[in-house]
């Protein structure tokens, strides 16, 4: 039989051993990595009435997922520990970054004819891959603060709520942020393109939120009730470099 759920400050949960923390932790890397490698590189789109077409990028499918994670790490273990995870994964990014340019820059060998489609799909430019660290580690940091302070406010009733608002404040800030950063002053970005696809991915990427809202309440319920804890950070120090413990 499981201990049932105890109610804590973010402080009093301490140093303790989560069982299912790592596993949560190394979903979020996973599919930020992946969404960034496999995702990030190809664009596709859907049929419109009268026979045009509207894109996107086709890591849209699969990015949200990382916020979702981020919401049930900040809504189940704290804000805190939730910090350590979103640090882990900029560090992932930061390694892929570098791994990317060390490997695309290395001469191939003789006869191997796949160069140029290797570098089209992992030689990103440095303001690409800049705007995307920046605009991640901000919506993240975001989409955390808000829902631990909407946790506390709701008293962690009405989970919907902070869910989606924090995704909308995260995933907001994720957009503004990437899309001028990295392709503002380009040829083919006219201004009003560029706001047309940060309002697009922002209005997707909150509306798989919502979707999904079904299985963040299982995952979270399921998370809860086999970890034995519920944390509210009530007096937690929300500055993304404060150490963490635990």
């Amino acid at each position: 039989m499981n201990d049932p759920v105890t109610r804590l400050d973010a402080a009093a949960a301490g140093p303790r051993h989560f069982r299912y923390f790592d596993y949560v932790m190394a979903a979020f890397v996973t599919i930020l990595l992946l969404s960034n490698i496999i995702g990030a590189s190809k664009p596709s789109y859907i049929p419109l009435p009268g026979g045009t077409q509207w894109s996107f990028g086709a890591g849209v499918l699969f990015f949200p997922v990382s916020y979702i994670l981020g919401d049930v790490l900040t809504e189940v273990y704290g804000y805190a520990r939730a910090r350590r995870v979103i640090w882990a994964g900029f560090a992932a990014l930061v390694f892929m970054a570098f791994m990317a340019a060390v490997v695309v820059a290395l001469p191939p060998a003789k006869g191997w004819p796949y160069q140029d489609a290797y570098e089209a799909v992992f030689g990103n430019s440095w303001r690409i891959v800049v705007a995307s660290m920046t605009a991640f580690w901000a919506g993240e940091f975001a989409n955390s603060f808000v829902l631990a302070k909407m946790k506390v406010w709701t008293q962690g009733r009405m989970l919907w709520t902070r869910t989606i608002g924090s995704t909308i404040v995260g995933q907001g800030l994720d957009s503004v942020i990437f899309y001028p950063l990295a392709f503002y002053g380009l040829a083919g970005w006219p201004p009003e393109q560029l706001l047309e696809v940060v309002l697009s991915q922002w209005f997707i990427k909150t509306a798989w939120e919502a979707v999904l809202t079904p299985v963040t309440y299982f995952v979270v319920g399921w998370l809860k009730h086999h970890e034995g804890v519920e944390v509210f950070d009530t007096d937690t120090d929300f500055s993304p470099f404060a150490k963490t413990s635990g």
